[in-house]
């Protein structure tokens, strides 16, 4: 069973920097696409950047609100997935979510796509 196992997160100030990880246990095959997404209290879930490995091309995405501060990488070997936050605002907190697929996903932002999930971690950016 495909469990998605995410570390990082915590609480950090305006403009500080903070780093998740999730990595895909228990999978017998690649997972092609691996991406994050958030929820903050009160509003829908949504995309905040995904990678996607073919063929020896790595392909990724973001959404604009994160473009320029955060960063997604990942080991298509290992299934893992991190995301590099860098100057957090208040409006960055959330629970941010794992999400994995085994397919290529031509479009990676939509969340009804992906297969597997993470329990979530919470990151908190206090003013």
């Amino acid at each position: 069973q495909v469990q998605l196992v995410e570390s990082g997160g915590g609480l950090v100030q305006a403009g500080g920097s903070l780093r998740v990880s999730c990595e895909a246990s228990g999978s017998t095959f690649t997972m092609t696409t691996m991406g994050w997404f958030r929820q903050a209290p009160g509003k829908e879930r949504e995309f905040v950047a995904a990678i996607r490995w073919n063929q020896g091309d790595t392909a990724t995405d973001y959404n604009d609100a994160v473009k320029g501060r955060f960063t997604v990488s990942g080991d298509s070997a290992k299934n893992t997935v991190s995301l590099q936050m860098v100057s957090l605002s208040p409006e960055d907190t959330a629970v941010y979510y794992c999400a994995a697929d085994r397919g290529f996903l031509p479009y990676m932002r939509p969340a009804r796509l992906y297969d597997y999930w993470g329990q979530g971690t919470q990151v908190t950016v206090s003013s």
